[in-house]
């Protein structure tokens, strides 16, 4: 059976996948914002190491297994060569797999090249998770991201001329009050330009990060919803998924762009003036907080 390292982290579309851990932590680790692997030295797992562990699932359950997720944080950063070997034996011994997928930083993109990415694709790697956290360079620099938004677009374009399906998250209230419009409008501009097939938004919470969040003057859910509303009205993608389904968030929204934009703006509108009916909710930052 896999062997994991905790904490072990997957997207919620992942959640019935089979995960196999081929590094370990983030090999940048260094954004403030973010504690999923504070608590962890980045390494590479030992390539026969992982072909035993693919092999050691039994015979009996393998036709059951049709997706898989690798992980740790970036785990498209693993070595090309080796991945394709990965990915060959995955294919060869579960013989329903139809997709694998991966967390991919820009980083990691920035190991393969284009031809690379569509290799990987022709051999089941098909959908990539993409943390963006926002298209403001200024936030981007302030929770040392360490790249730029168009450094990013560049790598997310380059998986998408590849054939690979993007999944792209950004974070609420991840620039404080001070440049919360700021954040939604370069954001929303970001995914216009980009068009990834999935873009997901999280909303800033408790998890090891406690000195950047105590660095931020902290939007309220008033401030955040206002900020949600302007990222969706400037949001125009030709053709995207568009979630709001994280534990983190207080509001759940679900659409496409560009038909569901309007109905999605009249939801959020709707929804605060629900919550206006709480006295003090509005104004109450949320708290939210994970052990991990």
């Amino acid at each position: 059976m896999p062997r994991y390292e905790e904490p072990l982290f997957r997207p919620p579309s992942e959640a019935r996948s089979l995960i196999f851990q081929i590094t370990v932590g983030c090999s940048q680790n260094s954004c403030t914002f973010c504690g999923m692997y504070k608590g962890k030295s980045f390494r590479i797992r030992p390539l026969e190491e992982l072909i035993a562990e693919i092999q050691g699932i039994a015979a009996p359950f393998r036709p059951a297994v049709d997706r898989i997720f690798i992980a740790d944080g970036d785990a498209l950063v693993y070595p090309f060569d080796g991945l394709i070997t990965l990915l060959d034996t995955m294919a060869e011994t579960f013989p329903n797999l139809a997709r694998v997928g991966s967390y991919a930083s820009p980083n990691s993109l920035l190991t393969k090249s284009c031809d690379q990415l569509a290799s990987l694709r022709a051999k089941k790697l098909r959908i990539l998770y993409f943390g963006l956290e926002s298209g403001d360079d200024e936030t981007l620099a302030t929770v040392r991201k360490g790249f730029t938004a168009d450094g990013m677009a560049e790598q997310a374009i380059k998986a998408r001329e590849a054939g690979m399906k993007l999944s792209v998250t950004a974070i609420l209230g991840l620039a404080g009050r001070e440049r919360s419009l700021e954040h939604a409008r370069h954001t929303a501009e970001w995914v216009n330009r980009v068009n990834p097939e999935y873009f997901s938004l999280l909303t800033l919470f408790h998890r090891h990060n406690q000195e950047f969040v105590r660095s931020l003057v902290q939007c309220t859910r008033r401030e955040l919803m206002l900020e949600a509303r302007e990222l969706l009205s400037f949001l125009n993608p030709s053709r995207t998924i568009l979630r709001s389904n994280h534990v983190s968030n207080f509001l759940n929204l679900a659409g496409s762009y560009p038909k569901d934009r309007e109905r999605l703006i009249a939801e959020l509108d709707a929804a605060m003036v629900q919550a206006a009916r709480y006295p003090g909710f509005l104004d109450g930052v949320p708290e939210y907080q994970e052990e991990y």
